[in-house]
């Protein structure tokens, strides 16, 4: 390219902040119809601040095709479902990564106990799951497993007296 070693002109949008460099040396350029076809100004190049990442994801695609299959295969279904037939095509809460994370997780959570209950996985048994999972993981005392208990168990019979 030529003439475009200007400075950038910074612009922010909604989200993201991009470069945008232009030149006014196009018009006199001998190989302008090469770069161009562009009446009034010349080549207008815009970089966002994500750009390069972008650029690296698509070469690490490119590397690993069989691995990018893999994991459409295994990865993209449950997106789908989740945009396309729940209608949750974008985070709900837009104010920082981490309350997105925990929006997408909730999400992630309706998804994958959905799936378990349609395996034929009844609501006990995943109450059952959970509570060991807790005493593994947790030193609790026996009255507070006691109560954990009750409590999943009242609000599980809750939950089914509304559905």
């Amino acid at each position: 390219m030529h003439g475009l070693g200007q400075l950038p002109i910074e612009y922010k949008a909604r989200n993201y902040r991009f470069k945008q460099y232009k030149t006014k040396l196009c018009k006199t350029c001998p190989v302008r119809s090469e770069c161009t076809t562009s009446k009034v100004n010349g080549k207008v190049i815009q970089r966002s601040e994500f750009t390069q990442n972008i650029l690296n994801n698509a070469k690490r695609v490119a590397e690993n095709i069989e691995l990018y299959k893999q994991r459409q295969a295994l990865v993209e279904h449950p997106y789908g479902t989740i945009k396309r037939q729940w209608g949750f095509d974008h985070i709900m809460t837009k104010k920082g990564l981490q309350k997105a994370e925990a929006d997408f997780g909730l999400i992630a959570l309706a998804y994958n106990l959905k799936r378990v209950l349609n395996l034929g996985v009844t609501a006990k048994e995943i109450v059952k799951y959970v509570l060991n999972r807790l005493k593994k993981r947790f030193f609790l005392p026996k009255t507070a497993l006691k109560v954990l208990k009750f409590h999943f168990y009242k609000s599980l019979a809750l939950g089914l007296k509304t559905l």
